[in-house]
């Protein structure tokens, strides 16, 4: 119990850095998110641990972001299943191509738009 108190902890604050440092700017930004996520599908040697890279990311946010009750209050339904982190991944991948000139700030504020603009529930 003590390490899931310590486990809520730290997602916690994961979560909220990437807001509170936004202007500062992040370690890992969407343009950094996103180049695994894109080699996942164009290179055929390193793609599998690039893809890896960027789903392992994209889950983590995910399960936090249901897990503190955000999604619910947010009003997201994010996809549910065995392909759950690919869905997740193509949505991010479009957004941030397609919002490309904001590549520089967090990774997290990213993926989280790309979230909310694809998964609202209905």
């Amino acid at each position: 119990m003590k390490l899931l108190k310590i486990l809520m902890s730290c997602v916690a604050i994961a979560l909220l850095l990437p807001a509170a440092n936004a202007a500062e700017g992040t370690d890992y930004s969407i343009a950094e998110l996103l180049r695994p996520c894109m080699e996942g599908d164009n290179d055929a040697r390193w793609g599998v641990f690039a893809e890896t890279e960027c789903e392992q990311y994209i889950l983590g946010f995910a399960d936090a972001y249901v897990l503190l009750g955000q999604a619910q209050r947010d009003k997201v339904c994010l996809p549910t299943g065995g392909n759950r982190a690919d869905e997740i991944r193509w949505v991010f991948m479009k957004w941030a191509n397609q919002n490309f000139d904001q590549r520089h700030k967090a990774a997290a504020e990213g993926l989280l738009a790309a979230i909310k603009g694809a998964f609202a529930c209905k």
